[in-house]
Protein backbone atom coordinates (compact mmCIF):
# COMPACT_ATOMS: atom_id res chain seq x y z
CA UNK A 1 0.00 0.00 0.00
CA UNK A 2 1.08 3.13 -1.04
CA UNK A 3 1.37 6.52 1.10
CA UNK A 4 -0.14 9.36 -0.67
CA UNK A 5 -0.27 12.91 -0.34
CA UNK A 6 -3.01 13.53 2.61
CA UNK A 7 -3.27 10.32 3.65
CA UNK A 8 -3.25 9.13 7.19
CA UNK A 9 -1.79 5.96 8.03
CA UNK A 10 -3.52 5.67 11.47
CA UNK A 11 -7.11 5.84 9.76
CA UNK A 12 -9.67 2.90 8.92
CA UNK A 13 -9.89 1.13 5.81
CA UNK A 14 -12.79 0.74 4.54
CA UNK A 15 -11.51 -1.37 1.91
CA UNK A 16 -7.76 -1.81 -0.14
CA UNK A 17 -6.62 1.80 -1.35
CA UNK A 18 -6.18 2.38 -4.80
CA UNK A 19 -1.62 1.92 -5.98
CA UNK A 20 -0.37 3.69 -8.09
CA UNK A 21 -2.25 4.79 -11.89
CA UNK A 22 -0.64 5.11 -15.04
CA UNK A 23 -1.37 8.33 -16.58
CA UNK A 24 -1.03 9.61 -19.57
CA UNK A 25 1.95 9.37 -21.21
CA UNK A 26 3.15 6.77 -18.58
CA UNK A 27 3.60 9.29 -15.54
CA UNK A 28 3.22 7.27 -12.22
CA UNK A 29 0.73 8.73 -9.93
CA UNK A 30 -0.15 7.75 -6.19
CA UNK A 31 -2.99 7.03 -4.72
CA UNK A 32 -6.86 8.09 -5.51
CA UNK A 33 -7.05 11.86 -6.80
CA UNK A 34 -8.20 14.56 -3.92
CA UNK A 35 -11.36 16.68 -5.03
CA UNK A 36 -10.12 18.83 -8.17
CA UNK A 37 -11.62 22.56 -8.72
CA UNK A 38 -13.63 23.10 -11.48
CA UNK A 39 -12.12 24.59 -14.75
CA UNK A 40 -12.57 28.83 -15.03
CA UNK A 41 -15.79 29.05 -16.97
CA UNK A 42 -17.45 25.84 -15.90
CA UNK A 43 -19.92 26.04 -12.52
CA UNK A 44 -19.31 23.92 -9.64
CA UNK A 45 -22.23 22.51 -7.81
CA UNK A 46 -22.46 23.90 -4.47
CA UNK A 47 -20.03 26.64 -2.52
CA UNK A 48 -16.48 26.31 -2.53
CA UNK A 49 -15.28 28.93 0.16
CA UNK A 50 -11.63 27.85 -0.56
CA UNK A 51 -11.77 28.10 -4.72
CA UNK A 52 -9.02 30.87 -6.14
CA UNK A 53 -10.85 33.49 -7.91
CA UNK A 54 -10.01 32.72 -12.22
CA UNK A 55 -7.77 34.91 -13.83
CA UNK A 56 -4.53 35.36 -15.29
CA UNK A 57 -1.86 34.11 -12.95
CA UNK A 58 -4.96 33.07 -10.49
CA UNK A 59 -2.70 30.44 -8.17
CA UNK A 60 -4.12 26.59 -7.79
CA UNK A 61 -4.06 25.35 -4.59
CA UNK A 62 -2.39 21.64 -4.16
CA UNK A 63 -3.27 19.43 -1.37
CA UNK A 64 -1.79 19.71 1.72
CA UNK A 65 2.28 18.15 2.39
CA UNK A 66 1.41 15.19 4.43
CA UNK A 67 4.01 14.61 6.99
CA UNK A 68 3.79 11.16 7.55
CA UNK A 69 4.43 10.72 3.68
CA UNK A 70 8.18 12.99 4.24
CA UNK A 71 8.95 10.82 7.40
CA UNK A 72 8.62 7.71 5.00
CA UNK A 73 10.52 8.83 2.77
CA UNK A 74 13.19 10.49 4.81
CA UNK A 75 13.12 7.29 7.03
CA UNK A 76 13.95 5.20 3.37
CA UNK A 77 16.82 7.62 2.48
CA UNK A 78 18.10 6.99 6.16
CA UNK A 79 17.28 2.82 5.36
CA UNK A 80 18.78 2.72 2.68
CA UNK A 81 22.52 4.83 3.81
CA UNK A 82 22.67 2.68 6.83
CA UNK A 83 22.44 -0.73 4.83
CA UNK A 84 25.56 0.36 3.40
CA UNK A 85 24.34 1.61 0.29
CA UNK A 86 26.53 4.54 -1.65
CA UNK A 87 25.20 8.14 -1.87
CA UNK A 88 25.57 7.52 -5.78
CA UNK A 89 23.20 4.51 -5.84
CA UNK A 90 20.76 6.38 -3.46
CA UNK A 91 17.96 7.15 -6.40
CA UNK A 92 14.78 8.87 -6.67
CA UNK A 93 13.76 5.80 -7.85
CA UNK A 94 15.18 3.66 -5.27
CA UNK A 95 14.01 6.19 -2.20
CA UNK A 96 9.84 5.49 -3.88
CA UNK A 97 10.26 1.97 -3.99
CA UNK A 98 11.67 1.58 -0.33
CA UNK A 99 9.43 4.25 1.23
CA UNK A 100 6.13 2.27 -0.42
CA UNK A 101 5.38 6.12 -2.89
CA UNK A 102 5.41 7.03 -6.22
CA UNK A 103 7.89 9.23 -7.90
CA UNK A 104 5.69 11.49 -8.68
CA UNK A 105 5.11 11.87 -4.72
CA UNK A 106 8.66 13.11 -4.38
CA UNK A 107 9.17 14.93 -7.42
CA UNK A 108 6.15 17.29 -5.75
CA UNK A 109 8.08 17.76 -2.97
CA UNK A 110 11.90 18.43 -4.13
CA UNK A 111 12.92 19.16 -7.33
CA UNK A 112 15.42 16.02 -7.23
CA UNK A 113 17.70 14.16 -5.24
CA UNK A 114 20.27 16.62 -4.50
CA UNK A 115 16.92 19.11 -2.81
CA UNK A 116 15.60 15.96 -0.72
CA UNK A 117 19.36 15.04 0.93
CA UNK A 118 19.78 19.03 1.82
CA UNK A 119 16.27 18.72 3.62
CA UNK A 120 17.36 15.45 5.03
CA UNK A 121 20.82 16.56 6.21
CA UNK A 122 18.82 19.60 8.35
CA UNK A 123 16.16 18.20 9.68
CA UNK A 124 18.80 15.88 12.23
CA UNK A 125 20.63 19.18 12.60
CA UNK A 126 19.82 20.85 15.71
CA UNK A 127 17.57 23.85 13.99
CA UNK A 128 19.02 27.46 13.83
CA UNK A 129 18.99 29.54 16.84
CA UNK A 130 16.74 32.81 17.18
CA UNK A 131 19.02 35.30 18.28
CA UNK A 132 18.54 37.79 21.26
CA UNK A 133 19.39 41.17 19.31
CA UNK A 134 20.33 42.16 22.89
CA UNK A 135 24.18 42.41 22.36
CA UNK A 136 26.88 41.01 19.27
CA UNK A 137 28.39 39.29 22.22
CA UNK A 138 25.34 37.20 23.36
CA UNK A 139 24.76 36.94 19.72
CA UNK A 140 27.83 35.09 18.58
CA UNK A 141 27.96 32.92 22.11
CA UNK A 142 24.89 31.91 20.37
CA UNK A 143 25.76 30.84 16.74
CA UNK A 144 29.02 29.50 18.17
CA UNK A 145 26.96 27.07 20.39
CA UNK A 146 24.56 26.40 17.15
CA UNK A 147 28.00 25.11 16.18
CA UNK A 148 29.39 23.46 18.47
CA UNK A 149 26.19 20.84 19.23
CA UNK A 150 26.34 20.44 15.47
CA UNK A 151 29.80 19.18 16.02
CA UNK A 152 28.44 16.73 18.92
CA UNK A 153 25.66 15.94 16.92
CA UNK A 154 28.36 14.84 14.04
CA UNK A 155 30.29 12.57 16.63
CA UNK A 156 27.61 10.68 17.72
CA UNK A 157 25.41 10.54 14.05
CA UNK A 158 26.65 7.72 11.66
CA UNK A 159 24.27 8.89 9.21
CA UNK A 160 25.23 12.62 9.71
CA UNK A 161 29.20 11.69 9.46
CA UNK A 162 28.44 9.10 6.24
CA UNK A 163 26.42 11.72 4.72
CA UNK A 164 28.84 14.87 5.39
CA UNK A 165 32.01 12.24 4.08
CA UNK A 166 30.08 11.08 0.61
CA UNK A 167 28.97 14.42 -0.14
CA UNK A 168 31.75 15.72 -1.00
CA UNK A 169 32.47 13.68 -3.58
CA UNK A 170 29.32 15.57 -5.44
CA UNK A 171 30.05 18.50 -6.14
CA UNK A 172 25.98 19.49 -7.30
CA UNK A 173 24.80 18.00 -3.61
CA UNK A 174 27.51 19.79 -1.97
CA UNK A 175 26.95 23.14 -3.76
CA UNK A 176 23.25 23.09 -3.12
CA UNK A 177 24.52 22.03 1.11
CA UNK A 178 26.48 25.48 0.74
CA UNK A 179 23.87 27.73 -0.78
CA UNK A 180 21.25 26.85 1.37
CA UNK A 181 22.76 25.73 4.74
CA UNK A 182 26.57 27.47 4.85
CA UNK A 183 25.83 30.57 3.24
CA UNK A 184 22.79 32.07 4.62
CA UNK A 185 24.53 31.00 8.37
CA UNK A 186 27.51 32.95 7.33
CA UNK A 187 25.62 35.93 5.54
CA UNK A 188 24.01 35.76 9.34
CA UNK A 189 27.20 35.81 11.11
CA UNK A 190 28.61 39.35 9.03
CA UNK A 191 25.32 40.87 9.81
CA UNK A 192 25.61 40.42 13.50
CA UNK A 193 29.15 42.16 13.18
CA UNK A 194 27.98 45.06 10.82
CA UNK A 195 25.30 45.89 13.59
CA UNK A 196 28.38 45.46 16.34
CA UNK A 197 30.28 48.27 14.20
CA UNK A 198 26.99 50.49 14.62
CA UNK A 199 26.54 49.85 18.26
CA UNK A 200 30.37 50.31 18.83
CA UNK A 201 30.80 46.93 19.77
CA UNK A 202 33.43 46.23 16.77
CA UNK A 203 36.08 48.43 15.16
CA UNK A 204 34.88 49.98 12.23
CA UNK A 205 38.29 49.32 9.88
CA UNK A 206 38.26 46.02 10.27
CA UNK A 207 37.51 43.27 7.44
CA UNK A 208 34.12 41.53 9.00
CA UNK A 209 34.72 38.68 6.41
CA UNK A 210 37.97 37.81 8.15
CA UNK A 211 36.75 38.69 11.62
CA UNK A 212 33.51 36.15 10.93
CA UNK A 213 36.48 33.18 9.89
CA UNK A 214 38.48 33.89 12.92
CA UNK A 215 35.21 33.26 15.43
CA UNK A 216 34.23 30.33 13.28
CA UNK A 217 37.50 28.61 12.54
CA UNK A 218 38.21 27.74 16.50
CA UNK A 219 34.76 25.52 15.95
CA UNK A 220 35.59 24.31 12.97
CA UNK A 221 39.25 23.18 13.89
CA UNK A 222 37.58 20.96 16.72
CA UNK A 223 34.59 19.35 15.10
CA UNK A 224 36.28 18.98 10.86
CA UNK A 225 40.11 18.94 11.57
CA UNK A 226 40.20 17.68 15.17
CA UNK A 227 36.84 15.55 15.92
CA UNK A 228 38.31 14.26 19.18
CA UNK A 229 38.82 17.71 20.63
CA UNK A 230 37.34 19.24 23.49
CA UNK A 231 33.95 21.07 23.23
CA UNK A 232 33.23 22.13 26.37
CA UNK A 233 29.74 23.66 27.15
CA UNK A 234 31.98 26.92 27.79
CA UNK A 235 33.71 26.89 24.47
CA UNK A 236 31.91 29.22 22.86
CA UNK A 237 32.01 31.86 25.09
CA UNK A 238 35.64 31.56 25.32
CA UNK A 239 36.18 31.91 21.97
CA UNK A 240 33.68 34.92 21.41
CA UNK A 241 35.73 36.69 24.18
CA UNK A 242 38.70 36.09 23.25
CA UNK A 243 38.37 37.20 19.58
CA UNK A 244 36.03 40.34 21.05
CA UNK A 245 39.23 41.62 23.11
CA UNK A 246 41.07 42.08 19.98
CA UNK A 247 38.55 43.75 17.42
CA UNK A 248 36.97 46.20 20.26
CA UNK A 249 37.15 49.88 19.22
CA UNK A 250 40.83 51.27 20.58
CA UNK A 251 40.78 53.65 22.99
Amino acid sequence: MSLADGENPGAPSGGPAPGPQAAPGGAEVSGAPGPQAAPCGVPERGPRPDREPCGEGAARRGRPRSEAVERAIFDAVIGLLEGGVPLGDVSIERIARTAGVGKATIYRRWAGKEDLLVELIRSVEPPDPELPGVSVRDDLVMMLEFMRRRGLAKRSSALLRNMFTQMQAYPRLWDQYHRTAIEPRRSRGIEVLRRGVVTGEVRADLDLDLVNDLFIGPLLLRTVLQPDADLAPDFPARVADAILDGVRPRD
